[in-house]
């Protein structure tokens, strides 16, 4: 969990001012949207060969690769002065980020009981969390007192540490994994990138993740067209909400399912959204952060959840990938979609317009809802 922390800490104190600092050397709204969609493509078309490996391989080598990669694709930026060359590294750079993720999650499952799943994913989701919370604070703060290759040496170092951290972690393999041989698998990318008993929370995590995309790309932009001099308040309230609700939402999960849980947070994020963009003043930044953190900070590990706990241990690796390349296409295309768009509209009325898919997904989940219900009720009356 504290390895994955700075892993997450090392990369996402990168993610709000990568499109400011490729802004400022000339990159159009189109390529700031780029920034975001290249990283999503390579970790979307890496995660299924990583989910394949960990069908038949151990886990703490891969663990260590993935850290490594990140590492040393993190000291590549300071090279990167043209627009061009900068996204072919955010493309590789993605590459190994699909790589990491599918592992260190899948590893972590591998080390919880099943029976407190729920809760144990979100214990590691803090460090999910809070590195995607804290982080980008810490991001925005360095970029505006030093130099973009001052933050990238800093992200770096913390790369450093996360390598060290799991270096030192005792990991478990599954015997089903430890007993299968590559010869006695077929690689299929669909196979490996879908795992069908998923499928529904995977779907939700792509519409949620389509609307929560246009924060990730303009909110320091979005912080500088309406003059709100302490942006950071935004992550800062999100992670001290989101550290104090996970393990409510945790045990909930593991007691009472999935299914009212969504709902909630679902709904609690798309008020948030709502809130951002009418957002004049550091107060109102601040009440946006409280809500994404209920909503947003319970609802990611939540859904992680559901889909591990329907897929079979052997195919953990590949239920993971899928999560998390649901996350990063959503992510990916919602920046690519509109990073056009913010040529022609206020950021804050991106904010809105891209809340329609949390909208989407709270009609699905509710749907999802109504159906188990309605699939139930003659069980009992037969019973």
């Amino acid at each position: 969990m504290v390895g994955n922390l700075f892993v997450f800490m090392s990369f996402q104190m990168l993610i709000p001012t990568l499109p400011p600092y490729i802004k400022s050397i000339g990159a159009s709204g189109t390529e700031i949207g780029l920034v975001t969609a290249l990283f999503s493509i390579g970790a979307v078309l890496s995660r299924p060969f990583i989910g394949f490996m960990l069908e038949y391989k151990a886990r703490k080598p891969l663990v260590l690769i993935g850290a490594l990669l990140l590492l040393l694709i993190t000291f590549l930026y300071p090279l990167s002065q043209v627009v061009v060359i900068f996204l072919a590294f955010r493309l590789i750079h993605g590459l190994a980020w699909g790589w990491s993720t599918t592992v260190n999650g899948t590893a972590a499952v591998d080390v919880i009981p099943n029976s407190r799943l729920g809760e144990g994913m979100g214990y590691y989701g803090l460090s999910i969390t809070i590195g995607m919370i804290i982080a980008p604070s810490l991001g925005i703060f360095l970029f505006q007192v030093t130099s973009f290759t001052n933050l990238v040496y800093i992200s770096g170092a913390l790369g450093v540490i996360a390598l060290l951290l799991m270096a030192s972690v005792r990991y478990q393999t599954p015997d089903v994994v430890l007993n299968t041989k590559k010869e006695d698998l077929k690689f299929s990318y669909l196979g490996s990138l879908i795992d069908k008993s998923g499928w529904f929370p995977a779907m939700l995590t792509l519409f949620i993740n389509l609307g929560y995309g246009t924060i990730v790309t303009f909110i320091v932009i979005f912080g500088e067209e309406r003059g709100i001099d302490q942006i950071f308040l935004f992550y800062l309230c999100n992670a001290i909400l989101a550290s104090l609700s996970r393990p409510v939402a945790g045990k909930w999960f593991d007691q009472r399912g999935p299914i009212g849980l969504v709902i909630l947070t679902i709904f609690i994020t798309f008020i948030g959204m709502w809130v951002l963009s009418f957002a004049h003043s550091n107060f109102m930044i601040s009440l946006a952060g409280v809500l994404f953190g209920i909503g947003f900070g319970s609802l990611i590990p939540t859904l992680q959840s559901w889909t591990l706990s329907q897929t079979p241990a052997n195919r953990r690796g590949v239920a993971n990938g899928m999560f998390f390349s649901s996350i990063d296409l959503g992510i990916g295309l919602s920046g690519l979609v509109f990073g056009v768009l913010a040529q022609y509209v206020e950021i804050g009325t991106l904010f809105q317009i891209s809340s329609v898919f949390m909208l989407a997904a709270l009609i699905m989940i509710i749907l999802k809802g109504r159906r188990t219900k309605e699939v139930r009720q003659p069980k009992e009356a037969i019973s």
